[in-house]
């Protein structure tokens, strides 16, 4: 690997960008290619560049067959993270689904009495509140983002960071109505309505879930369409 390839994938790496790194196997030329740009001395386009570029989107590294011949792709992504604010009974469903999907989770919640060790066993709980947890955390484009509490003095300060953030997935649990006052309230907070429409409200895909298993289920589903660009709704 030339020295400014490295170096490229190493900054991206420290940055938390996702990067793919794309060899030819004949030549040895080799590019490393993100959502928009691409650097080195291999050429890629049309459908080489599409394959690079699906292959970083879906996190899968591997060999493929294109135009330009054959590429081993190396994909470099940090890792997935979801931060969970409530320390609700949905959230206790959530969290270890969310472990099992590959997800490093932490919870956040003031609520002492809530955020305990014994209800979030072998998980990052934080006794905080939830810009300032929020904050520290530095949400980057691999990082999901679900508020469960139904509180705005909790749920509020957090959505407030996250879709200012490069989160992938802003959702925060309530009906429809619930949702309404939400934007309404960040509306007059200051917060334009593109920035608002990032947040998923109602949390879920609606799939007629009524236990809070069920629900964490449909919020984890769209999270998983979300991370592979699927509109599942």
């Amino acid at each position: 690997m030339k020295r400014d390839i490295l170096q490229a994938v190493l900054a991206a790496r420290r940055d938390k960008h996702p990067v793919a790194l794309a060899t030819d196997v004949e030549t040895g030329e080799q590019a490393m290619v993100d959502a928009e740009t691409r650097k080195g001395d291999l050429v890629l386009a049309g459908t080489a560049l599409d394959a690079v570029r699906t292959a970083l989107a879906e996190d899968r590294s591997g060999m493929v067959e294109t135009e330009a011949g054959r590429l081993f792709i190396q994909v470099f992504n940090p890792p997935l993270r979801m931060i969970v604010v409530g320390a609700v009974h949905i959230a206790q469903a959530l969290v270890p689904m969310a472990t099992i999907a590959g997800y490093d989770v932490t919870v956040i919640d003031p609520r002492r009495a809530f955020a305990t060790d014994a209800r979030f066993p072998g998980t990052s709980v934080l006794n905080e509140w939830p810009d300032e947890a929020m904050t520290g955390l530095a949400p980057d484009r691999r990082t999901a983002i679900v508020t469960l509490t139904h509180d705005p003095k909790i749920d509020d300060p957090a959505l407030s960071v996250a879709i200012r953030s490069p989160a992938f997935y802003i959702a925060a649990l309530g009906s429809r109505r619930t949702h309404g006052k939400r934007v309404e309230r960040l509306t007059e907070a200051g917060f334009s309505e593109t920035e608002i429409a990032r947040i998923k409200g109602p949390a879920g895909l609606p799939i007629g879930a009524r236990s809070p298993a069920e629900i964490a289920l449909s919020v984890l589903a769209e999270c998983t369409a979300r991370l592979h660009g699927v509109d599942a709704r």
